[in-house]
């Protein structure tokens, strides 16, 4: 149910972000641009596969994940920035020895990342690590006994990711690794 009620809240961020960036639109100068620059501030927000932690998920997790980052300077062709994430990986589940299961971690982290446009329009390709912190728990319900643990593990993790933006604030987002998320598609925005 809590599945559901994120995927409704991620759709409906979808439907405002598209309806708000479409008529904010300004005309785009001729020739190649590339998205992330010095000064420029971009949020992201996916849905995916969530990554393992502490290897104690019963099904492949479903991870959540949002991300912002500004644009600190020219790393040769492309531009180097820092910011943080906040997101989650779930699991639950059941079988003939563990009646009712769940686990998940939430995390809070910083990232670094290097960004590169191709110079085609809209497109910027990226690739970096993060570190951070994880509030794990899982627990287990076997009658009629309840087993619970909680734990704050380190969580570091590296990813690649490419957007596509569509208009000048708006585009779509996907990144890969093990980064609260290994896989994830979502929306990015930009806000400066």
């Amino acid at each position: 149910m809590k599945r559901l009620s994120a995927l409704r809240l991620f759709c409906i961020a979808i439907f405002i972000g598209i309806s708000s960036t479409t008529f904010a639109q300004h005309p785009q100068p001729h020739g190649p641009t590339t998205p992330v620059e010095v000064g420029s501030v971009t949020v992201n927000g996916g849905i995916g596969a969530g990554s393992y932690y502490d290897g104690d998920y019963y099904n492949a997790p479903f991870g959540l994940k949002a991300a912002v980052e500004y644009g600190l300077w020219q790393a040769g062709p492309g531009v180097i920035t820092l910011g943080g994430e906040i997101g989650g990986s779930w699991s639950s589940g059941g079988d003939i020895y563990y009646n009712n299961y769940s686990s998940h971690t939430i995390i809070v982290a910083g990232r670094a990342a290097w960004h590169y446009g191709w110079q085609v329009r809209g497109l910027d390709t990226y690739g970096g690590v993060s570190a951070g912190l994880g509030f794990h728990h899982y627990q287990y319900y076997n009658n009629p006994d309840t087993y619970t643990h909680n734990s704050v593990i380190p969580v570091p993790g590296i990813f690649v990711g490419a957007s596509y933006f569509v208009t000048p604030t708006f585009g779509f987002n996907a990144e890969a690794g093990h980064d609260i998320t290994d896989i994830q598609f979502g929306v990015v925005f930009k806000i400066q």
